[in-house]
């Protein structure tokens, strides 16, 4: 892959001592949805918010949209959507004011256009007055998709953002996810979900902070000598704790 959105090596970040990320290397080529898979604890979090530069790592080295993801942190993130697991947006802000608050943190031009057109996009017109708090799982996912898409990115980092949201919720952000990647979006989502990650281009696979596996579905699944993934991830999962100590 000559293309890369994402190309670090490296990567490690500890707290405490321990090592929560512990020499991750990730490439992710421009335009594909990348699978971001593994238990709790494993380090998924971690990296995300290394990769856009709200945490410095320890160590690594490498590019993020072709800039120095440690030297041009500030670069980076006005370059990359990050969806985190929990609802990050004001509750007591309608749609539209949430929208409109993150478009002035990016001193968007165009303001009011730009807030309406992620309130189309998303199928948020309707409901621009409401208050996010009152929205259920499914309409705060949209919401946080549509604020984290209001500056263009060029890359979406995304933190298990179809958590506790019902399936057809789930199948529907999903749609979106395949629409942004074919207009040229590149997508880095963590999942618990074996029916997503299958909906993935690529996926890589982390325990105890280190990359255990990474390919497609059938490719992850075939070499681990499994009948499927979730059985794929149990075996890795399984071999690594002969030899890793989990990460705090």
């Amino acid at each position: 892959m000559t293309d890369l959105a994402i190309d670090v090596r490296g990567l490690s970040k500890a707290y405490a001592g321990r090592k929560v990320v512990d020499g991750v290397d990730m490439q992710v080529a421009t335009g594909c949805i990348v699978g971001f898979l593994g238990p709790n604890g494993s380090g998924k979090t971690t990296s995300l918010r290394m990769l856009c530069g709200l945490l410095t790592p320890d160590a690594g080295e490498g590019r993020v949209l072709g800039l120095d993801f440690r030297r041009q942190a500030a670069e980076v993130k006005r370059q990359v959507g990050y969806m985190t697991q929990k609802f990050g947006l004001y509750e007591d802000l309608s749609i539209r004011e949430n929208l409109d608050f993150i478009a002035r943190l990016f001193s968007m031009p165009r303001r009011r256009e730009a807030v309406d057109e992620a309130l189309d996009r998303l199928g948020l017109s309707s409901r621009q007055k409401q208050l996010a708090g009152t929205l259920s799982g499914g309409w705060k996912q949209r919401l946080a998709l549509a604020a984290c898409l209001l500056h263009q990115p060029r890359l979406l980092l995304l933190d298990e953002p179809t958590a506790g949201v019902d399936p057809k919720a789930r199948r529907e952000f999903w749609d979106q996810i395949h629409q942004l990647a074919g207009e040229g979006i590149t997508v880095l989502v963590s999942t618990h979900y074996m029916d997503e990650a299958e909906r993935c281009d690529e996926l890589v696979y982390i325990a105890y902070g280190r990359v255990l596996a990474r390919g497609t579905a059938a490719s992850v699944v075939r070499e681990a000598g499994a009948k499927d993934l979730e059985d794929a991830f149990v075996r890795l999962v399984s071999q690594a704790t002969d030899n890793f100590e989990p990460a705090a």
